[in-house]
């Protein structure tokens, strides 16, 4: 079926950028003086930046505002999106193909705005996308197919034409659920989901450069 739109993840999707994230939590709060309980990494995975904010005043007490929490979190980690992270292999390439193909993209992603935003400017990316939506403006985590949604009532697509490139098992789950084409991107954070999101997706890949959509 011809396609129209894609909606793409950030991280670990156009950005190799999930290994900063790796014990971020746990340095956070170790800082903080509070000491992390065994399996944070897993459950912080899931979450966007505020669920994670208020999942550590919840869990762990701290008394800091989100807002103070999200600020303290994306200082550890802001220089790393302004001038490190580097693109996933091929992303620019195939970003460059869909555009002269006339297909309307947009970014949905759990990561901050300002976050984001640095890295595709860096990046000379942003061109290709007519809007960025974050799950803290849209209100809700991938666990919600909300931003999905958000997205293709932008994107002015029809659903059956629109098309979800994402790296995260989570994420996967809840788009195809909803409804949409999903294509899964490799990274080595969720390498042992592999078999789980090949069965979910109808295309599996290494590189955009292997994506013939």
């Amino acid at each position: 079926m011809m396609l129209e739109a894609a909606i793409f993840d950030l991280d670990g999707t156009l950005l190799d950028s999930m290994p900063i994230w790796q014990g971020l939590g746990e340095n956070y709060l170790l800082q903080k003086k509070v000491q992390p309980a065994p399996g944070l990494q897993d459950t912080l995975k899931t979450l966007s930046l505020q669920q994670a904010a208020q999942h550590f005043q919840t869990v762990y007490g701290l008394q800091e505002a989100e807002e103070t929490i999200i600020a303290e979190i994306e200082t550890l980690i802001a220089d790393s999106y302004r001038y490190e992270i580097p693109l996933k292999a091929g992303a620019a390439e195939q970003l460059q193909s869909l555009q002269e193909r006339g297909i309307k993209m947009c970014i949905a992603t759990a990561t901050e705005r300002n976050l984001a935003e640095s890295a595709l400017e860096r990046l000379d990316i942003r061109k290709y996308f007519s809007t960025v939506l974050t799950s803290s403006e849209v209100g809700a985590g991938k666990e919600d197919p909300r931003i999905y949604q958000r997205a293709l009532e932008q994107l002015g697509a029809p659903i059956a034409k629109t098309i979800v490139f994402e790296d995260a098992l989570h994420a996967i789950e809840t788009a195809t659920a909803a409804g949409f084409r999903v294509v899964g991107v490799h990274d080595e954070t969720a390498a042992q989901d592999r078999e789980r999101i090949e069965a979910l997706t109808e295309q599996y890949i290494y590189s955009f450069s292997d994506w013939k959509g």
